[in-house]
């Protein structure tokens, strides 16, 4: 016998698996999803005590305390929080099935999965989509939206098979290509009282109220936006926070404050009219956006192809070519009279 190795609890190990109900293991999931027995409770269309028993009942079959809770607190342990990344993959893996399934061996079909950021705008994508759906007419594109953070976790929990999003800092174990470079710059909406001005400075910001992104901090992936904001000491609190771009979009247009947008996604705005540009117009922040895969997901036909279509595009365009935004001020839309 190995020093030091006991055998009853190598067969432990060996029986959990038979011994654990999945069912507690899924409730535990939503659990640390929601962050809430309640919520989670009208998730799964439960009653609250049966998600709690369950969330017991799991921790007595590990032997191990996965969550703290009292009246006011609800923080995962360390053993939860690894669990959790371990179910997480487990239930990916699952929800794959489906696109490994449909498939049909004869012939390229089935779904193509991707989560994508909200303000990703690009032809490279775009040109991809139509090219793949002319070649391969029996698939469908499935596309969610989502917060580049939240997107990482997905195709690192293998719940999506291709990503496309901000990166601040890259997982070794994903696999990243690089798919364009964008700059974000200031705008405002016909109602500010700056919109249409020409002659202003940075510190002609300083105290407006602003619109942001909620992954517009220091510390996470829009950290050049969130220090540009922060040099242009806007007032606190912002005016409007969102993590869809449609929606800062809407709410700068309506003149509740000031936000950074990418450049090249707002021209068309900016050209009728909609948003103004303000400065700095040198020096703007720029962010990448990636193309993110797992090696260990198994990708269906489909969307292997696809990312295969996507990557042949992005090798066969010049970096130069997928820089958006890095221009000064965009010119207003001329009226018919000037």
């Amino acid at each position: 016998m190995t020093p030091g190795h006991d055998p009853a609890f190598t067969r432990d190990e060996e029986d959990l698996a038979w011994r654990l109900d999945w069912n507690l293991l899924r409730s535990f999931m939503v659990i640390m999803d929601v962050g809430s027995i309640t919520e989670a409770a009208r998730r799964l269309d439960l009653k609250q005590p049966t998600v709690s028993n369950a969330l017991r009942r799991l921790e007595e079959t590990l032997g191990r305390r996965l969550i703290d809770r009292g009246p006011r607190s609800f923080e995962p342990t360390a053993h939860g929080q690894a669990l959790y990344e371990q179910v997480t993959q487990m239930f990916g893996s699952i929800e794959r099935l489906t696109a490994i399934l449909e498939e049909e061996m004869d012939d390229v079909s089935g779904t193509v999965s991707i989560a994508m950021a909200t303000h990703v705008t690009t032809p490279l994508v775009d040109e991809t989509l139509t090219q793949f759906q002319q070649r391969y007419p029996n698939t469908t594109i499935s596309i969610t939206v989502n917060s580049s953070r939240n997107i990482v976790d997905m195709i690192r929990a293998k719940r999506c098979g291709i990503g496309v999003c901000l990166v601040r800092e890259q997982d070794p174990a994903l696999d990243y290509h690089h798919l364009f470079r964008e700059y974000f710059g200031f705008f405002c909406g016909p109602p500010h009282r700056l919109f249409g001005r020409s002659d202003l400075t940075v510190e002609d910001l300083r105290g407006e109220r602003s619109v942001s992104f909620d992954t517009d901090r220091i510390e996470d992936v829009l950290r050049p936006v969130a220090m540009l904001r922060e040099g242009a000491a806007f007032a606190w609190p912002p005016a409007g926070v969102s993590n869809n771009l449609e929606e800062v979009r809407r709410m700068t247009i309506a003149g509740l404050g000031v936000a950074a947008l990418p450049v090249h996604v707002v021209e068309r705005d900016v050209r009728d009219g909609l948003l103004w540009r303000l400065p700095p117009y040198d020096g703007a922040p720029e962010i990448d956006i990636f193309a993110i895969t797992n090696p260990e997901t198994h990708l269906n036909r489909a969307e292997q192809e696809f990312v295969n279509m996507l990557m042949e595009r992005i090798e066969a365009t010049p970096l130069s070519e997928r820089v958006y935004g890095a221009g000064g001020p965009v010119a207003p839309k001329q009226s018919a009279h000037a």
